[in-house]
């Protein structure tokens, strides 16, 4: 393709933020075709219109919901990382570590949720936040292990020995050499991470535990038949996942702009 007919940078920057916003006019388009023409029930598919009435007539209880949900989220998010991080050190530095780690994070990413949230509330008692938060760090902890090990897996033993050759000590080559190597995929892991503790989250909260956040809502707003407003939580819950998402990503940048050229892969 020539420099004539070579897309500008501001142009494929507005593409794609245009086209998932076209996507989701679309989407909604059909939406309201399949309720308003097609007349499919309101317990099945409840209308754009009725969940934004919803959303507006219950506005304080989502926006103290969205906090609930959100706070389990960051905080599960947040332990779950630095435990993935900190436990991919110690399996890097010794390969015995890693073989033993490696039977315990794989057990933990096939740990059903629905088994575990009622467990974890019954022991943190009914009026308690913890099981929910335990159940979020779990599920961010895997993808932040998994990563992290292969970001500190990056350095081969030709850059080793060159940091040698150089009289570097541990720390400056784990400075210099093993950390910018190993943060994009850090970042990459809590990108991933931040969705599922999110998920999860808002799984924990369908059963048991205080009577708060959006996924006990929606769960009592679908027992009651109000559908529209158990999609308004709903909508809630999907606003809250694509900020953190977005706010991770943001991160993920931020930081591997920090880095020195060439320590992302």
């Amino acid at each position: 393709m020539s420099a004539a007919t070579a897309p500008s940078p501001g142009g494929a920057r507005a593409a794609k933020v245009l086209a998932p916003v076209v996507v989701g006019l679309l989407g909604l388009a059909v939406w309201q075709f399949l309720v308003s023409v097609v007349e499919v029930s309101p317990y099945l598919l409840p209308g754009p219109a009725e969940i934004v009435e919803e959303w507006q007539a219950n506005s304080e209880a989502i926006r103290e919901a969205f906090w609930i949900t959100g706070v389990n989220a960051f905080v599960g998010l947040v332990v779950g990382s630095l435990a993935g991080v900190a436990l991919a050190s110690l399996a890097s530095w010794a390969g015995w570590v890693e073989g033993m780690f490696a039977w315990v994070v794989a057990g933990l990413a096939v740990v059903p949720i629905v088994a575990l949230a009622p467990v974890l509330n019954s022991m943190y008692g009914a009026d308690s936040e913890y099981g929910r938060r335990v159940i979020a760090g779990i599920a961010a902890f895997v993808p932040v292990y998994v990563n992290s090990v292969r970001g500190l897996h990056q350095t081969t033993a030709l850059h080793r020995d060159l940091m040698r050759s150089y009289a570097a000590s541990g720390w400056q080559r784990f400075r210099t050499l093993t950390l910018p190597s190993a943060t994009p995929f850090v970042l990459t892991g809590i990108r991933v991470a931040s969705s599922l503790a999110v998920i999860s989250a808002l799984v924990a909260e369908y059963f048991g535990g205080p009577r708060g956040g959006l996924g006990s809502f929606i769960s009592t707003s679908a027992a009651t038949s109000a559908y529209a407003r158990a999609w308004a939580y709903v909508a809630a819950a999907i606003v809250l996942g694509l900020v953190a998402y977005v706010v991770t990503l943001l991160l993920e940048r931020l930081v591997q702009r920090l880095l020195p050229t060439g320590a992302t892969p």
